[in-house]
This record gives C-alpha cells, structure tokens and sequence, in this order.
C-alpha cells in the first residue's frame, strides 16, 4: 500500500493537469474565436465549468490527504506539539465529519438530478454522473482526513516549528 499510494498520487495528479490544459486551451480558443473571429466555441462555458468541478474534486482527497489545505499557521507552535494530539485528531474528525455530510448531500442531489434528468444549459450534458464523482471524490476525502486523525492520535503529525533565533543586527 505504501508503494501505491505515491503513484496513484501521480496518476490523479497527472489527471488534474490534463484537465486543467483542457481547460486553458478551450478558455484560450474561445476567447481567440470571439475576439478575432466573433465566433465563441458553442458550449465552452458548459466544458469548462464541468472540468473545473472535475479538477477541484478529484484534488480534494490528495489535498486533505497531505494536510495542505489552507490554513492560518499563527497557532502552529502551540497546536502542534504533541500533547495537542487528540485535539488534532478531534478536529480531523469533525473535519471528516463534515466531508462524509458533502458526499452525502451530493450523492442526494445525485439521485435527484438523475430522476428530473437535470442536464446542462448549452450542451445537455447529464448533471448527475457528475454530482456522483463529487460525491465519491467527497467522501474519499472523508477518508482521508480520518487518516489525518490516526496520524495525529500516532503522533506523526506533531511538528514542532523551529524556534526563532534573533540575530545581532
């Protein structure tokens, strides 16, 4: 498993990346066939705005994954020391808690978008096969952050920041 993980890793990441040329390449020709040609890409907006539910969700695990979500550090040298451990955990759990209530949330809007057969405005894209990748992506993030929570309650996580050391001037 611990093999797999940094290549699954670089796989999705590999993923992000064409998804988010995709979308740098379609925004750009739109723009170039609008400006110069008054001829804008019939759907771009539709595209773009599903790869960029694409991109954001298939981040979310790898992000909560490695803990780089963004965060103030102002606390950090109190929070992270290693008596804080469960308090860290805790927050992990709520943190998944509150991922695991999105995956729900979506996957219900799922179900909903595929019974009223919601689809997209230019391009009649179906909405539902993607509300249940968001959903997935939401709950794989779920996971993640429990593993967040074993890893603090492991004491892996607690980073004590290097103390400041003033120079002469």
């Amino acid at each position: 498993m611990e093999r797999l993980l940094p290549r699954l890793r670089a796989v999705i990441e590999l993923l992000i990346a064409v998804l988010l040329a995709g979308m740098v390449v379609l925004t750009f020709a739109d723009v170039i066939g609008r400006r110069l040609f008054g001829a804008p890409i019939y759907g771009a907006h539709d595209i773009t705005e599903h790869l960029m539910a694409l991109v954001v969700f298939t981040g979310l695990p790898i992000v909560t994954l490695a803990g780089a979500h963004l965060t103030i550090d102002l606390f950090d040298r109190i929070l992270m020391r290693p008596e804080l451990a469960l308090w860290r955990a805790l927050i992990a759990v709520a943190v998944a808690a509150v991922l695991a209530l999105i995956a729900w949330l979506f996957f219900r809007h799922a179900g909903n978008a595929s019974a009223i057969a919601e689809v997209s405005q230019a391009l009649r894209l179906p909405r539902a096969p993607l509300y249940y990748y968001m959903s997935l992506c939401s709950a794989l993030a779920a996971l993640a952050a429990l593993d967040g929570a074993r890893r603090a309650l492991s004491g892996r996580d607690a980073v004590l920041p290097p103390a400041r050391t003033e120079t002469p001037a």
